[in-house]
């Protein structure tokens, strides 16, 4: 590396990359401000801007819908525990795969790497880039032959563009999603100000007493909850990065926490600002809760601002979840030589190229697939929720799995009140699979039960492993 190079990533926070080599592998290279920038970005999504409403009309009052909120982050902050104990004991650009790769074997991590390739990640990339196209869309508008092609085009773009930029390595990409986080935090605090000059006018609808502000079933309550922790969902991928995390073992607990507490008050802001601009009401009926007090606020500029704001959201999520889900590729071509391409690591980059590019290649793809389904293919990927949970839920059980196991392995970070914060972790996690696979058995996708979507994932990814199994010398040794 040349020494403008080394100063410039010294400059930036991140230690110098190794130069390549045969066996190259993740270095320790980012700081505790990129692990922030990138939880963040995974978790403040679309979400922010939808199920707010969702969550007010299931409440029913603004204590309990605030009480909802605020019981997500800490249930999001429980699970960032059992977190930083797995990823400060083990770290790996694995993530999740390296922890069920130790406490179950095999077969069970790689079909959690074939679903989270298939599906997870690169679905999530897909759907994402689709949120980005439809906002705008809006704002500049595309059309060939008086028919709208924007949404799609503005969505294989920005695939390409952000692919474009990770290619040139981690501190590309992590630069970019510091830049990124920072107008997102900025777009939602905007809100924030639209809410109090609305309240500035003496027209805030907050004002108003809301009609039968009675509290929620416990049915209601459980089902608000759901989308409420679908917002806060994706902290757990800064596993994902703990191999290359300088100081691991303080940086990665403080990353996950700050993250934690961060996102939470953004959230409770964001809803106050709802709130206090609509109303319970208000938010109940709105299709567009976060467009119509912008509009209120600032009128038809506010409502091009909201624009805006999503597709900044939808792009820094998409930045970071590029980022973070290679990684799992990468870990699991170094334990199938079948798939050892997959583990090519560029040291001067920083980054596992070839995961990335078949993982972003993966994702455009099911751009096109989406452009020529119209929608179906968005219905595909929200289907394969409950796979996305269960093993959601054996990654918290490996915990308890690890301890028990390797007892004499090293924990810098041991989760507090241990059993009974990890009980929590993983009894949520069991209710969030059972509300996805409820939902999923009520819906239908060309005339065939949803439940098969997922069910066609894993299959698929049995089918695979049933080779690899045919082709793989005994004695394969576990990824470090």
């Amino acid at each position: 590396m040349d020494p403008l190079s080394s100063r410039a990533a010294a400059s930036a926070g991140a230690s110098p990359l190794p130069e390549p080599g045969p066996a190259a592998q993740p270095a320790p290279v980012l700081g505790l401000g990129h692990a922030v920038t990138l939880i963040v970005g995974v978790v403040v999504g679309a979400g922010i801007f939808k199920a707010p409403s969702l969550v007010a009309g299931m409440t029913g009052s603004a204590g309990w819908m605030f009480a909802a909120w605020l019981l997500g982050g800490a249930v999001s902050l429980v699970g960032a525990l059992c977190y930083a104990e797995l990823a400060t004991a083990y770290p790996s650009a694995g993530g999740d795969y390296h922890f069920l790769r130790r406490a179950y074997g095999r077969p069970v991590s790689f079909l959690f790497g074939w679903s989270r390739f298939a599906v997870i990640t690169t679905g999530s990339i897909a759907l994402l880039a689709f949120v980005f196209g439809d906002y705008v869309q809006q704002v500049l508008p595309l059309a060939v032959g008086g028919r709208p092609v924007g949404s799609a085009v503005y969505a294989a773009a920005v695939i390409g563009v952000l692919w474009w930029v990770n290619a040139r390595g981690i501190r590309a990409g992590a630069g970019a999603q510091r830049w990124l986080t920072v107008a997102e935090v900025g777009g939602l605090l905007l809100i924030v100000i639209g809410a109090l000059a609305l309240a500035g006018t003496g027209s805030a609808a907050a004002l108003v007493p809301a009609a039968g502000a009675a509290g929620p079933s416990l049915a209601g309550f459980g089902m608000a909850m759901v989308f409420v922790l679908l917002t806060f969902g994706g902290w757990n991928e800064a596993a994902y990065i703990s191999a290359e995390l300088k100081d691991n073992r303080r940086n990665m607990v403080r990353a996950l926490v700050a993250s934690i507490l961060l996102i939470t008050t953004l959230y409770l802001l964001v809803i106050w600002a709802y709130w206090r601009g609509l109303g319970l009401q208000g938010m109940a009926r709105s299709e567009a809760v976060a467009a119509d007090l912008m509009r209120l606020a600032f009128g038809a500029t506010g409502e091009k601002l909201m624009a805006v704001l999503v597709a900044v959201a939808a792009i820094t999520s998409i930045n970071a979840t590029m980022i973070v889900g290679a990684r799992t590729s990468y870990a699991v071509g170094r334990d199938w030589p079948a798939l050892c391409r997959l583990a090519l690591w560029d040291g001067r980059r920083g980054t596992p190229s070839t995961a990335m590019h078949l993982q972003n290649g993966l994702a455009l793809m099911l751009v096109g697939l989406g452009a020529w389904s119209g929608g179906g293919f968005q219905s595909m990927v929200e289907f394969t929720a409950p796979v996305f949970w269960l093993f959601f839920l054996l990654a918290g059980l490996s915990l308890f799995v690890l301890r028990v196991r390797e007892p004499q392995a090293e924990r810098p970070f041991r989760v507090p009140l241990y059993p009974l914060l990890p009980m929590i972790f993983c009894a949520t996690c069991a209710y969030m699979l059972w509300s996805s696979l409820g939902y999923v058995y009520s819906q239908r996708l060309g005339g065939f039960n949803a439940a098969w979507v997922g069910i066609a994932v894993l299959a698929a990814g049995a089918v695979l492993l049933l080779l690899l199994l045919r082709r793989a010398p005994r004695g394969v040794a576990v990824s470090p």
